[in-house]
């Protein structure tokens, strides 16, 4: 036999590893693919279906369709909005939500982690915490107004109240379920109660943190637009509101579609931020082999 035909078994399992490898990876594709596919098809049903029914028995005044829908986003993407660019009022709204955003999810990262760990003042701000979470936060708005004025202080404002509570109730639980026995050790080795903060406590709370922030951004959203309804001179919940008062629900249509197109974007960004911060994990499934 020559040396180019000569396989050992060492060879022989490497290229089967390598084959069934290149068959999961083909799979999954596939997978995603049918997916995307169903995906797709769902939204094409339902969209058509729509279009149907107000081209039929529906009333289009009240209900709309697809098709006026495109055509209000087109007009607002080439000729304009009434308040201006449609990217000025995106951006605007945007910036609204990325303040509150920033600023709720780091209060309540620190309250969050600190009052997990402190059994005495968690204790004591409980009943304060849960009334002020009571308390109808969308309704605040009015209020922020009535404080801040209708810039965008007030809208900022609201988006941090939407987003403290959901960052923060995640950040508090995750600080209460570190491991007792990674803190215990990590005291026995001298470690101080910043140190633990930093190096065990805020990475093990990560995964709850992370969480939280994938609905928060959704949340900073509704904030910003909720104070837009409530007074603003731009801004897409300014649009939508000028839309719902003209009977125009083809804008209000646009209008969300428009901020749920934001939304998803934010949350694809904090999808590969969260990546990021826990790439130092190891992997949950494995693709080697056991033994050669």
């Amino acid at each position: 036999m020559s040396l180019e035909h000569a396989t050992t078994p060492t060879t022989r399992r490497v290229r089967s590893d390598a084959g069934l490898a290149g068959l999961v990876r083909r799979r999954v594709t596939r997978g995603r693919t049918t997916v995307y596919a169903v995906r797709l098809l769902l939204v094409v049903l339902w969209l058509g279906s729509w279009e149907l029914a107000a081209r039929t028995f529906m009333n289009p005044f009240l209900y709309s369709m697809p098709s006026r829908i495109w055509d209000k986003l087109v007009t607002w993407f080439t000729d304009g909005t009434s308040q201006g660019s449609i990217w000025v009022n995106i951006w605007v709204t945007l910036e609204e939500a990325a303040g509150g955003f920033v600023l709720g999810v780091a209060a309540g990262v620190v309250l969050g982690v600190l009052l997990g760990r402190s059994v005495f003042f968690a204790d004591v701000l409980a009943p304060f915490i849960k009334a002020a979470n009571a308390i109808p936060r969308i309704v605040l708005a009015a209020l922020f107004v009535i404080w801040f004025g209708l810039g965008m202080q007030s809208k900022i404002a609201t988006a941090f109240v939407l987003v403290f509570f959901a960052v923060f109730f995640n950040a508090f639980q995750g600080a209460r379920e570190v491991d007792k026995t990674l803190i215990d050790n990590a005291r026995i080795l001298g470690a101080g109660r910043w140190a633990l903060l930093r190096t065990i406590v805020l990475p093990s709370a990560t995964s709850w943190i992370l969480a939280s922030m994938h609905v928060a951004f959704g949340f900073a959203l509704i904030g910003a637009v909720v104070g837009e309804f409530t007074g603003a001179d731009r801004g897409m919940g300014l649009l939508i509101q000028q839309a719902q008062g003209n009977f125009d629900a083809a804008g209000v249509y646009a209008g969300m579609v428009v901020v749920t197109v934001v939304a998803l974007l934010a949350e694809f960004l904090i999808g590969l931020l969260e990546k990021r911060l826990t790439a130092w994990r190891p992997s949950t499934t494995s693709t080697g082999t056991a033994g050669v």
